[in-house]
């Protein structure tokens, strides 16, 4: 068997409602499932709705939310290529990697929660038993997913997400298009959560889901196990 293939869909999404303000994919987790996946000597793929440069948060630049891996992806001019040079979503196929991995940020309550590319994509993974990861606001890329009946994949699945306390927290519930664990929820989710903004992730057969930023390295470590099992 040759090196593992991992494809993390990102965002290109970089306007923060009407705030004014731009978000984007959150760096750290971004930075901490790339190099979990490259060190485990996987090849790797970055791709987005739009392709080219995918937008990170700036908030997740900020020395506050500086982390080893994000300082790392920072300094790594190849990381930095890959993430100039994304590829379109619509011009990779599931059959070329053995598992999806998505990052959140808030971009992708935007641009990955309904989007019809990202959808047969994941099912595409999802039909061949290939694992799907996604941590933080990331988990927004399941909800249009169908099964062959037509039911949400997320429902009866247990899954977590970031929080609805933890929105409110970073006070922006008002500004998001919808709340993600309430959506969860409708969809027929088993949501779950621990603390605001610690650690916390739950596998539950293919799908594997982490609540925040403080959970992709858990999230990423897991989809790796799963992989190789």
């Amino acid at each position: 068997m040759g090196s593992l293939k991992v494809l993390m869909i990102t965002t290109s999404h970089s306007e923060l409602g009407n705030t004014g303000h731009q978000t984007g994919v959150w760096l750290e987790e971004l930075a901490a499932p790339y190099y979990i996946f490259k060190d485990a000597g996987a090849e790797i793929t970055i791709a987005s709705p739009k392709g080219g440069q995918v937008p990170l948060d700036p908030k997740s630049e900020d020395a506050s939310s500086e982390t080893e891996m994000s300082k790392r992806f920072s300094n790594d001019r190849e990381a930095l290529l890959q993430l100039a040079k994304s590829v379109k979503i619509e011009d990779v196929k599931a059959k070329d990697f053995d598992a999806a991995f998505l990052p959140g940020g808030h971009g992708p309550m935007w641009d990955l929660s309904d989007n019809y590319e990202l959808r047969l994509l994941l099912e595409d993974f999802y039909n061949a038993q290939k694992p799907i990861g996604s941590v933080c606001h990331g988990v927004a890329g399941l909800i249009p997913l169908r099964d062959k009946d037509g039911h949400a994949i997320v429902k009866g699945k247990n899954l977590t997400s970031f929080s609805n306390t933890e929105e409110e927290l970073v006070g922006l519930t008002k500004v998001v298009p919808f709340l993600l664990e309430t959506e969860l929820k409708n969809l027929g989710a088993n949501y779950s959560k621990k603390e605001d903004f610690a650690p916390f992730m739950i596998k539950d057969g293919l799908l594997i889901t982490g609540q925040n930023p403080a959970s992709s390295e858990i999230t990423a470590k897991e989809l790796l196990n799963t992989i190789n099992k």
